[in-house]
């Protein structure tokens, strides 16, 4: 079996258990072997670039532990918040040694190839609900997944491909139509706010619209008092939170900002408890930090846990404590603190200066994958998510900001 093959053959499996097996711990292994038999094969090498990219990751993996001494916590705990640490420096080595030994071209189509067949099974999937309708949106989102950033970027590439290149990634219209088809309406179909937010950073990164100066600082303002009368509208009208279909879509983005940034929370009102979970999570993790100030400075550690003060439903036996929130920064600065927090956000805005580099499709994606980071952070715990793919897709980028002439080659 040609090296290409065996490539092709880990990636798909580290893909797609990454995103259809629930168990992380599973995935965390299977990836490990993967990386383990790529190093194997003597012919794929880490290169000090990506080394030092990966530095502020290592460091916020390094400081885990110093919250960890002195306190008694429970080793599995321990082990999965290790673990979880691991997972992006797995990734983003992974996605960059999957890609060392392919053409530029050859990437693209990987990754757009492999986002349409997961597109085709998530749209059979839907379709083989016999509840099929709008109105059923969260039973669909709960049973076929509630997003695919793999199938997104696919996506993304297929349509700017040619806005970078003077050519095509498909010769025949008719295989990009039916890609593209199947792309837009299974991405459609997840009805998630943060794929269509990362769409939308994406496009406006793509046409310089990201990068800070005067016209943009104007143009931001005018979205924001856009999204403003938007939320105007919004709050104007009386949208149930039990409704389905377009109506609960707007219910979600109404709350979205409170959602995350509301902390204060009368627990007994459920209502309001679960429209503002990843408040309230937030708050219970900085309420314990005050317990122990040095925690601001380096975090709870490797290991802690976040008291809850309840039960909370989130498997069939409920949860009072849990290891992670899924606002990311919050997270980062209750296990890492202060520190860690500052090397994340450092690690995160070396991708965004891409956007500044020349107007070619690898560093404008790179920026694109950093914005999408810093938002995505917030939301669903970023690079840190456990289910995160971007990392692999931003690894086979980075193989391609080193090749200079790259583009030459391939376009």
């Amino acid at each position: 079996m040609k090296i290409r093959q065996v490539i092709l053959f880990l990636f798909l499996i580290v893909v797609f258990s990454q995103l259809y097996l629930s168990s992380f711990r599973i995935n965390f292994v299977i990836q490990f072997i993967v990386l383990f038999v790529m190093l194997l094969l003597n012919e794929f090498k880490i290169s000090l670039k990506i080394l030092s990219l990966l530095t502020p990751l290592f460091l916020i993996f390094t400081i885990g532990f110093l919250g960890f001494f002195g306190n008694h916590f429970e080793f599995i705990h321990l082990v999965k918040d290790i673990t979880h640490f691991l997972k992006p420096i797995l990734g983003l080595t992974l996605g960059y040694l999957f890609f060392q030994k392919i053409e530029f071209k050859a990437f693209v189509k990987t990754i757009i190839l492999t986002g349409f067949f997961m597109a085709l099974f998530h749209i059979c999937l839907v379709l083989s609900n016999s509840k099929l309708s709008i109105e059923n949106m969260n039973e669909l989102r709960n049973d076929f997944g509630k997003d695919n950033f793999l199938e997104c970027f696919s996506l993304l590439f297929l349509c700017f491909y040619a806005k970078f290149f003077d050519d095509k990634i498909f010769k025949k219209r008719i295989a990009h139509y039916i890609i593209f088809f199947t792309l837009l309406v299974s991405c459609i179909l997840y009805f998630s706010r943060t794929m269509l937010a990362v769409v939308v950073l994406a496009v406006l990164t793509i046409y310089g619209y990201t990068k800070i100066n005067s016209r943009n600082i104007k143009i931001f303002l005018g979205l924001v008092s856009i999204v403003g009368v938007l939320y105007i509208y919004l709050f104007s009208v009386k949208l149930d939170r039990n409704a389905k279909g377009l109506e609960a879509f707007l219910y979600k983005v109404k709350i979205a900002p409170e959602e995350m940034f509301k902390t204060k929370i009368d627990r007994e009102n459920h209502k309001e408890l679960w429209d503002h979970w990843r408040g309230y999570e937030a708050k219970r993790a900085l309420k314990l930090m005050e317990e122990n100030p040095l925690s601001y400075i380096v975090g709870t550690g490797f290991g802690s846990l976040i008291d809850l003060k309840f039960k909370a439903p989130l498997d069939q036996e409920g949860m009072r404590y849990i290891s992670e929130t899924h606002n990311g920064y919050i997270y980062i600065f209750y296990k890492t603190g202060i520190i860690g927090l500052i090397l994340l956000l450092y690690f995160l805005s070396r991708f965004y200066r891409y956007t500044y580099f020349a107007y070619q499709f690898v560093p404008v994606f790179i920026g694109v994958i950093g914005l999408s980071f810093f938002f995505t952070t917030l939301t669903i715990t970023g690079i840190y998510n456990t289910r995160d793919v971007i990392v692999l897709i931003l690894g086979g980028l980075l193989v391609f900001s080193s090749r200079p002439n790259v583009f030459k080659q391939d376009s």
